[in-house]
């Protein structure tokens, strides 16, 4: 009797691209072609090693340290609110889904009279499918089933509102970036690599099946003394298996039993040719493919080594960070900050949100970055003080605000599991050259004087502002001798009325009695760096006009110890702001009483200000230079010698 034998190719199904379905009688819409795409994607990330290791590298640098504000210390209620609504557990199964999937989705809860959201909550994306849209092509609801591979006709599904389309107390944001030909999902950022994860993913299916039950024999086992019975061959063939088989013998062994060795089995093995190259060629292939797909700039970046560089190592994963966070990691960030807006904005928070950041500090970029709250979302640093005195994250900075306070040098702290850099050479020097002591009190002292120019300009008119240098001007008339004591000016800081400045006067032409003018100083530029004083950073945030006289009684104020002549704890404010190597300078506004004087409400200059009949009152050069480019950077120079800065 013949033996017959069928042959049977089973084609496995595959995805290329997915597929979008609306199919007739169900309200939801269907991912793939067995409306189980998701599962399909996990498959990809479980089997292919290249592709797990990318996708869970990235979607921890997309989270880093977790969700953040920068202005979380002007709106502590608003960031305290913001951190309980997005804990970390949420944020990270967000991030995951994100790129794993492509989309992700947020459960909102309101509070029973939906006067604000209470609560958010991870939903697993492949849990949801997309209802058919409206008239409007909007997307009004989610279903919810926990495993779609097993749903069948009848099934009941549970029925989400979408995110702002209804008054439910439960609703879902949908959080996906658009990608064109698709209008209910979104496919994957690495779409393109899939087969390549497939295949990666058959190719170690494939040296495992060999391992484990050889798909090519190894050995030939001969027994030439004749065929035992049945049971004798089952036992000699289990022990035969208990001592050669396993993973280091790859594949199967052949028993056969022979009468003599003349009638003994022969194997004829089929070889493929050059096996090894072509499968390292298909695992090479795989593994690059899978990395341009994900946008990988440098493999080192997910712990894989190659034979390529951008020079070291340490250049290379450097440069490769910097470019992948930007061109790839805030990318992703940019779209949850989006939906998470959305979110707080419905609780009336306005938050400047970002993630802090996973990438080594000397890997951040801060070349071109002044501000704090920038600097902040590119290092995921605060700002930082210890004893009272600002710190910084790399030494650089630290050795430029030196050079600004007037020591030279750094030196560390360690605290939060951190190195910080301070500084000055040591700490008591930073202490003794504080920014946030003495100056900061005269700072507030000075604040406290001066005058809301908002309130000055409700009777008078700002006809001139300009540097407070007058090597150029004219020949000076004498000062004004007649003080202004009819204006009254409103009450603002310390409830302390304004008084009129010596520099006030009235206009001493008889065609122009009455014509009053009030002369008062501008803290100027009206900007800070990151490395600004606290004396300067207050001046500038106050936004106020002062007195001269005010401003020179600051001479009396311990400013800073050691700086001022022979080595005093005082300096003159009026000559050098803010310290040593200031960037501020005092500009001079002049104002015109309104009354009587319709014509003047448009500034004008000093020339036309003369011809009022005032004259600018004269004071010292040094008022509108800046420190810095004062001889010795605007040291005294009993100090400057002693810090070893030449004029």
């Amino acid at each position: 009797m013949k033996n017959k034998s069928d042959l049977s190719i089973v084609n496995l199904s595959t995805y290329t691209s997915p597929q979008v379905k609306e199919v007739r009688g169900k309200d939801f819409i269907e991912y793939g072609e067995d409306n189980n795409y998701f599962q399909y994607l996990i498959d990809r990330y479980n089997g292919s090693p290249t592709n797990n290791a990318i996708i869970n590298g990235v979607s921890e640098m997309i989270f880093g340290k977790g969700l953040d504000a920068t202005n979380s210390n002007k709106k502590p209620n608003e960031y305290a609110q913001m951190m309980s609504l997005f804990n970390k557990n949420c944020t990270r199964k967000l991030c995951y889904d994100l790129k794993l999937m492509g989309q992700c989705a947020i459960q909102v809860i309101y509070s029973k009279d939906r006067s604000k959201i209470v609560q958010l909550e991870h939903i697993p994306i492949e849990t949801l499918r997309a209802e058919k849209c409206n008239d409007k092509g909007e997307i009004e609801a989610y279903y919810y089933f926990s495993d779609w591979s097993k749903y069948k006709r009848g099934n009941e599904l549970k029925r989400i509102p979408a995110f702002g389309t209804s008054r439910d107390g439960l609703e879902i944001m949908y959080i996906k970036p658009y990608r064109a030909g698709f209008k209910y999902y979104s496919p994957v950022d690495y779409q393109g690599g899939t087969q390549y994860a497939e295949l990666e993913e058959e190719i170690s299916n494939y040296h495992l099946n060999n391992i484990l039950n050889g798909l090519a024999p190894s050995m030939l086992i001969n027994f030439n003394n004749g065929t035992p019975d049945p049971e004798q061959r089952e036992m000699i063939e289990r022990r035969i298996y208990q001592k050669f088989s396993g993973s280091s013998n790859a594949g199967k062994f052949i028993l056969a039993f022979n009468d003599n060795s003349e009638t003994a089995a022969t194997i004829d093995p089929i070889q493929l040719s050059d096996a090894h190259n072509q499968y390292q060629f298909l695992s090479d292939e795989s593994s690059k493919k899978i990395m341009v797909a994900h946008r990988v700039v440098s493999p080192m970046l997910f712990g894989i080594k190659d034979s390529t560089g951008l020079g070291n190592n340490a250049d290379e994963l450097k440069t490769a960070s910097i470019l992948f966070d930007n061109l790839v990691i805030k990318g992703f960030q940019g779209l949850l900050i989006d939906a998470f807006d959305q979110i707080l904005a419905y609780n009336d928070i306005a938050l400047n949100l970002y993630f802090k950041t996973l990438q080594p500090l000397e890997f951040t970029d801060l070349e071109n970055v002044e501000d704090e709250e920038t600097k902040e979302e590119e290092t995921g640093v605060k700002l930082k003080k210890i004893d009272g005195q600002d710190v910084f994250p790399t030494k650089e900075e630290a050795i430029e605000k030196a050079k600004e306070t007037g020591c030279e040098g750094y030196h560390t702290h360690e605290e939060d599991g951190m190195t910080w850099y301070m500084p000055c050479k040591d700490h008591s020097q930073i202490q003794n050259l504080s920014d946030n002591g003495f100056r900061e009190q005269v700072a507030q002292k000075l604040i406290d004087l001066g005058q809301d120019e908002k309130e000055i300009t409700k009777d008078f008119d700002l006809i001139d502002e300009s540097n407070v240098n007058y090597d150029f001007e004219d020949e000076m008339d004498e000062l004004i001798e007649n003080v202004n004591n009819e204006i009254k000016l409103a009450e603002v800081g310390k409830a302390t009325p304004y008084r009129e400045s010596e520099q006030d006067g009235v206009s001493r032409k008889e065609s122009q009695i009455g014509n009053t003018f009030l002369v008062r100083y501008f803290y100027s530029p009206a900007k800070v760096k990151n490395t600004s004083r606290e004396f300067c950073r207050k001046m500038v945030d106050a936004q106020k006009v002062y007195r001269k006289e005010d401003i020179i009684a600051m001479d009396d104020e311990v400013v800073n110890a050691g700086f001022g002549e022979k080595g005093t704890d005082k300096y003159s404010i009026w000559l050098y702001k803010g310290g040593a190597r200031c960037n501020h300078y005092w500009s001079r506004r002049t104002y015109l009483r309104k009354d009587g004087n319709k014509g003047l409400g448009k500034k004008l200059y000093d020339s036309e200000a003369k011809r009022k009949g005032f004259e600018a009152p004269d004071n010292p050069k040094e008022v509108a230079m800046k420190p810095k480019n004062m001889p010795y950077k605007g040291y005294t120079a009993e100090y400057a010698k002693r810090i070893g800065i030449s004029r």
